[in-house]
Formats: structure tokens, sequence, C-alpha cells
């Protein structure tokens, strides 16, 4: 475990990971290419249905500043200037997107051994003020996340967090959307090669609840195995290999137990590094 309660993001971070991530039923390719300065390319293609994507980004580190050039193909460039360590602890991040005039954002982050912090406001007259914080201790944290919108003069964003950590076990518990979302996870470590997560989320607008649970397993250093299955009846399992070092092959496959008639949704993702 590291040093202090990390930043609110981090809270029920391993959880969603387990339950969520690269879970895809799309056919994605992605490439990454160094030139001889050390300027890395990558170049992203995502078949959704009928519809193609792709982006291409740029990013170019020079001692402590990093700055990453994206362009996709709806024309949208984005650009995101990272400082890392101006100061101890501290991380700034400058980022807009063209066309979108709205989009300048400069945020602040600084970890310490007992809180976390991250503040965002945007660049326009009216901006959107975000802050989140979280105290405690590499064991136990307690963490607010809240933006402020100066147009309307009214909080957009509300939410608390609590989160446990220990060697092989994270549980953690938040409040969001202004109080009618109350969601429970629960990470475990059963073994060097196996963990299981747990999430339970209750609305109480709707008084409905979504209960999801997976499972992972490395096969071999090399080779992972997931599953996951909720309670509306949609299963999904994922295979990963890396065939070499840090190139990833994934296929992902999702079935419906309650429409079992309904075609399975199979995602492919293929990403090469050298």
């Amino acid at each position: 475990m590291g040093k202090g309660p990390g930043l609110y993001t981090e809270i029920g971070k391993k959880t969603r990971d387990l339950l969520y991530k690269d879970y895809n039923s799309d056919h994605k390719f992605t490439i990454t290419t160094y030139s001889s300065t050390g300027v890395a390319i990558t170049s992203t293609g995502t078949k959704k249905g009928d519809f193609f994507l792709a982006d291409v980004n740029t990013q170019l580190k020079n001692k402590n500043i990093t700055t990453d050039f994206k362009v996709d193909t709806n024309s949208n460039l984005s650009t995101t200037i990272t400082v890392d360590e101006p100061a101890p602890g501290l991380k700034t991040i400058f980022s807009f997107k063209v066309p979108d005039q709205r989009s300048g954002k400069v945020e602040l982050q600084y970890l310490h051994d007992y809180a976390g912090i991250s503040t965002s406001i945007g660049l326009t007259a009216n901006p959107v003020v975000n802050f989140s914080g979280v105290i405690g201790t590499n064991v136990l944290g307690l963490g607010t996340d809240v933006a402020f919108d100066t147009k309307i003069g009214n909080f957009t964003k509300c939410n608390a967090g609590l989160s446990f950590t220990n060697a092989d076990l994270t549980a953690s518990l938040t409040l969001n959307d202004k109080g009618d979302f109350v969601n429970a996870s629960y990470y475990h470590t059963v073994n060097p090669s196996t963990a299981v997560g747990a999430e339970v989320t209750h609305s109480f607008s709707t008084n409905e609840n979504t209960i999801t649970l997976g499972t992972q397993h490395s096969l071999d250093p090399l080779t992972k195995l997931k599953a996951r299955v909720n309670n509306s009846g949609k299963a999904s399992a994922l295979l990963q290999h890396e065939w070499r070092p840090k190139s990833l092959f994934t296929i992902s496959g999702e079935v419906d137990t309650k429409a079992i008639e309904k075609s399975a949704k199979v995602g492919l993702a293929l990403a090469l590094k050298p």
C-alpha cells in the first residue's frame, strides 16, 4: 500500500477495475510507436456497430512536463499539459479542446501522507469549480467531491465517500448524486492469482438495487481471466493475454440470461506496443 489516502477518484477503484475494466463489446485496435527522440504516437480505431471511430494521440515528455495532443475523426483537437512535482506532492494539469470554447480547465492535485486534494476551475467567464478531498491514512479515508456552477449559482455535484484498505481487502461506501444513490463495494485478494469483488448500488428515488459480482484469476503470469454477473441477468467473461511485453489481446463476451435467444455481444481488443 502507498502512503496517504490518495485522491477521491481512488475510492472504490479496485472494485471498479475488477468489475468493468477491459470489458468491451466493440472491436478496438491500438498501436503505439516511439520516435528516436522519445515522442510516443498512439493510434486507435474502434468499430461500434456500423460506425468507425479513430483518434491519434501524440505524447511528448520533457523532464517533468508531459504534453498530449489528440485528434479524432470528429475533428476535435484535445491538448493536455501535465507538470509533475513543481513542488513536493503537487501536480498541475492544463487541458482544453478545440473547437469547444468552454472546455479549458486548470487542475491542481496535491498528495500528502494524510490528505489527497484535487481542485479544478474552468477557463470561462462563468466557470464550473470542482473540489475533491480525502483525509485519513492509507488504511482509512473520508472524502468529498463537489462541483459548483457559478453561472447558475448552484452545486451540480455533491458526493461523499469512505474507504478502508488493508493488505488483502478494500471496502468503500459512497453517497452520490446529492444523496440519491448509495454505493457499497468490496474487493478481496484471495491469493496472488485470484481476486473477487462485489458492488451494490441503491437508488432512493426509484427504490431499485443493482448488484454486481465479479472475479479475476491469473491462469499464468501473462494470461488473465475475468467474469462478472449482475442481478439483471447479464453475465460477462473476459480473457486477456500479454503475447509480448505491453502488447495485449483481449476477447470479451456478454449474454443476457433472461433473454438467452438474443445473440451474445462479443468484443475484441488488440493493443500493440514496441
